[in-house]
């Protein structure tokens, strides 16, 4: 409640500002106003790029570009050179001809509001109808830096999540990061869904980077609910979108996020997907003649895909956390895959969504022996560790006897192990797919499992 009250004081003060304190809103108005219009005109398009002279020397990397043709339309520069810039186009070439003139706009900082909360907004920061969001008092780059590793705070408390599995075997932590390592249709929408309405937060956003126009409809109306999107800003670039406008849309929700940490806010921030992330950068990148390494990812991957989670985490002193799920797409489960392989070795954990154990109907279908929690141990007592490694064990030995158990090759008795392993195996598979209270309910649930004494 008290939580609530915190959001819902933020969003009256930003409602109030709106409706009588006109300074801010002026000053934001004022802002966006350019102090003079510099020209430039279309030298060459060539595959979807732009290349515009008399600019270069007045344009930086990432500043907007306005063409003014037959169909006028809008772009991104990604690359400056001695004669011209190149630029990515927000729509399509069709229709632009050399010697359509090109207007230079600087790359506006934004103004993130409380107001935002309950709604869907697109890469440009406005309403899918288009309609301008309200503006906050606080202006803020898309390309903040990160705080002093020396200044930030250590992991906090273990979150609730109303979800067995992650209530016990893969804890999540107060300003932890998380990767969500899953295929296509093996239930990761449903539980980001999950996650986003059982985590305590203050404020939840929702960052859904090239995904489908019908499945933003769908996670928006039916995953999130209206119970949902009462603490949460959605944040959507979808699949037809250029890639300029994914990264974009990324870093928006990312500087969001920041918003609200830094007044002490606790922020959850659901980040899907990280690959298409790395898929739009690797776009720009090479089209800006960056050399391709592993699978055409260019060098800079790493590094971009880094700086995004390192945005994210424990505050500094007096200020919030973000808790970060980040979900990575790997096809056919491959956790090698150049993404999934860059993820592991920067977040705090990784939980792997497997298609096997989809396929057989249990959800979420969480691979509890090929998941990690870097929390862990920290995050749980004496006890629980005992009872969470026992729990391991028992999953392990199981799964390394299923062969000989599915075809009938192991004798009931031949190992004590393997024979507790059988006995407890239906319920462990029962109990991933719990939802709880809380915490402490789920160990109470997990320790009379491994006792072979249900609660009731």
């Amino acid at each position: 409640m008290k939580m609530m009250m915190k959001v819902e004081n933020k969003l009256n003060e930003s409602v109030n500002d709106m409706n009588i304190n006109l300074t801010e809103i002026i000053k934001g108005a004022v802002d966006d106003i350019e102090p003079q219009n510099v020209w430039g005109r279309v030298s060459g398009i060539n595959s979807g790029v732009i290349h515009v002279s008399g600019l270069q020397d007045h344009a930086r990397i990432g500043d907007r570009l306005t063409i003014k043709g037959d169909i006028a339309s809008s772009g991104e520069v990604i690359a400056i050179k001695s004669g011209d810039i190149m630029a990515m186009p927000d729509a399509s070439t069709v229709g632009m001809s050399p010697g359509d003139q090109v207007c230079l706009a600087r790359e506006k900082n934004v103004r993130p509001s409380a107001a935002w909360i309950g709604g869907v907004l697109n890469s440009d920061g406005n309403y899918f109808d288009g309609t301008p969001t309200p503006k906050g008092e606080r202006a803020m780059s898309l390309l903040a830096t990160t705080e002093a590793p020396t200044d930030r705070r250590s992991l906090g408390e273990r979150l609730k999540t109303g979800l067995a599995p992650f209530d016990t075997f893969l804890p999540i932590c107060k300003g932890q990061r998380i990767g969500l390592f899953a295929g296509s249709g093996v239930g990761k929408s449903s539980l980001l869904g999950d996650l986003a309405k059982g985590v305590k937060a203050d404020v939840v956003i929702v960052a859904l980077i090239g995904e489908r126009s019908r499945e933003v409809r769908d996670f928006v109306d039916e995953t999130l609910g209206e119970e949902g999107r009462k603490r949460t800003i959605v944040f959507a670039s979808t699949c037809d979108e250029p890639a300029p406008s994914k990264r974009r849309c990324a870093l928006l929700a990312i500087t969001a996020a920041e918003y609200f940490r830094d007044q002490g806010l606790h922020v959850l921030l659901l980040f899907d997907s990280l690959t298409r992330y790395a898929d739009a950068h690797r776009e720009i990148a090479l089209t800006a003649g960056e050399t391709p390494s592993l699978r055409a990812y260019p060098p800079s991957t790493f590094r971009a895909i880094a700086s995004l989670a390192e945005r994210t985490g424990p505050g500094v002193e007096g200020a919030g956390d973000i808790t970060a799920i980040f979900s990575i797409l790997v096809a056919g489960s491959d956790m090698d895959e150049p993404v999934a392989d860059m993820v592991r070795s920067i977040l705090d954990g990784h939980v792997v969504l497997d298609r096997e154990i989809a396929e057989r109907g249990r959800f979420p279908a969480v691979n509890i022996r090929r998941s990690v929690s870097r929390s862990l141990p920290k995050a749980a007592n004496k006890d629980e560790n005992a009872l969470l490694a026992d729990g391991r064990k028992l999953i392990a030995t199981y799964d390394e006897a299923t062969a000989m158990i599915q075809t009938g090759l192991y004798a009931a008795g031949s190992d004590p192990a393997i024979d507790r392993a059988i006995s407890v195996w239906p319920k462990l598979e029962e109990f991933v797919t719990e939802k709880s209270d809380s915490c402490e309910e789920s160990y109470e649930n997990l320790q009379a499992i491994l006792s072979d004494q249900r609660l009731s």
